[in-house]
């Protein structure tokens, strides 16, 4: 009898967990929220890293695909001052497959391939210990059993109740979103100075990123220090208020600079949480977590690769299982996950302090560490 397996959450981490377990002809059911593919926007660009993204893409069987779609020129870089100053500038090299930059949206493509994933599935609680397995509960009413269930369901995971008490506290942080459309043909200017990659600039508590996407389409964040009730809130004010607060919290920057706030088609405020740094949790049979449900961290490039390769690792462990094996195979991936993550966790705590600081200074020696020669 095959083990009924569930991943909760079609993010990068759960659709790699359940893509590599389809390549070893192993069923499992991806259970989703949303009622569609396409029913939010995908969000920015990721670079996947050549030794965790990339890796879960190879043991997916992907990796060719994966280099047909991404954007190697995606990992220029680009560092100004406020005053519009060019401190650092790292232009991408054509052949360097270290981090190359893919769509959200294309990755997510990529994955879901021959899947078959239940759109519309809302999940309420998870219930383990059940002596049939561990009960999942739906919104509709209903409830489902499985052998595994892994909840790849983000930040306000619903798998995570299930396993810890623990939940996510604000980092200080805030991000703003906004975006422009057709830069290179509407905003030419505003195209030349973000490049083929990424634009940064750096003040006191705050800073200003421009990130590329494919099609002339440009993400661009405001990050703050800021408390969580500030009001900048795009939910709680109309387009033109937030966008005239934070051209006043970004007073006296260059013209160019403002022009990608004065030009952004829409604002969405993401205040930054995370988890304990070291968050493990005491194992449960039939239950796990991965990716952001797991060991949620700031957004440095280290998040969606390190779920990514946890779920293809995951999968290639519980496809060579016997079922008498799964909760050791299960426990032993958490041991090696948690190790990892925390490393990473480590390491982007402290660069968040370092980017949105007083003193704009640290951001710039962060890159100079990271920065290959």
């Amino acid at each position: 009898m095959r083990q009924r397996i569930a991943v909760v959450g079609s993010g990068p981490g759960g659709l790699t967990f359940a893509r590599v377990l389809h390549r070893h002809d192993r069923p499992v059911t991806v259970l989703e929220r949303d009622p569609a593919p396409d029913a939010r926007p995908p969000g920015g660009a990721l670079d996947l890293h050549e030794g965790l993204g990339q890796r879960a893409l190879d043991k997916a069987g992907l990796l060719a695909e994966f280099r047909a779609l991404s954007r190697p020129e995606g990992q220029a870089m680009r560092i100004l001052d406020p005053d519009g100053t060019v401190l650092r500038d790292w232009p991408a090299r054509p052949d360097d497959r270290a981090n190359p930059e893919i769509d959200r949206g294309h990755l997510r493509d990529l994955l879901l391939g021959p899947l078959d994933v239940q759109w519309g599935r809302t999940v309420t609680q998870v219930v383990p210990g059940d002596r049939d397995g561990v009960r999942v509960h739906f919104a509709d009413g209903r409830q489902e059993t499985y052998d595994l269930v892994v909840g790849a369901d983000g930040a306000w995971s619903r798998v995570r109740p299930a396993l810890t008490p623990v939940t996510p506290h604000y980092t200080g942080v805030t991000y703003v979103e906004t975006s422009l459309d057709d830069i290179d043909t509407r905003h030419p200017d505003l195209a030349r100075l973000v490049g083929d990659g990424s634009l940064a600039v750096y003040g006191v508590n705050r800073s200003l990123v421009a990130q590329r996407n494919s099609d002339g389409h440009v993400k661009v964040y405001a990050q703050l220090r800021a408390p969580l009730d500030r009001r900048t809130d795009p939910e709680s004010a109309d387009t033109e208020t937030v966008r005239s607060g934070l051209l006043a919290l970004f007073d006296g920057w260059a013209a160019p600079l403002l022009d990608l706030l004065r030009h952004g088609t829409a604002f969405v405020r993401r205040s930054l949480y995370v988890l304990p740094v070291s968050h493990t949790w005491t194992h449960v049979p039939g239950v796990t977590l991965l990716g952001d449900a797991a060991h949620l961290m700031p957004p440095l490039g280290a998040g969606a690769n390190l779920a990514m390769l946890e779920g293809a690792e995951l999968a290639e462990a519980v496809a060579v299982a016997a079922p008498g094996e799964l909760d050791a195979t299960v426990r032993a991936f958490e041991e090696r996950m948690w190790a990892r993550a925390g490393r990473w966790a480590e390491f982007t705590t402290a660069g968040l302090k370092r980017l949105v600081s007083p003193d704009p200074a640290q951001a710039l020696a962060l890159f100079d560490e990271v920065q290959p020669s």
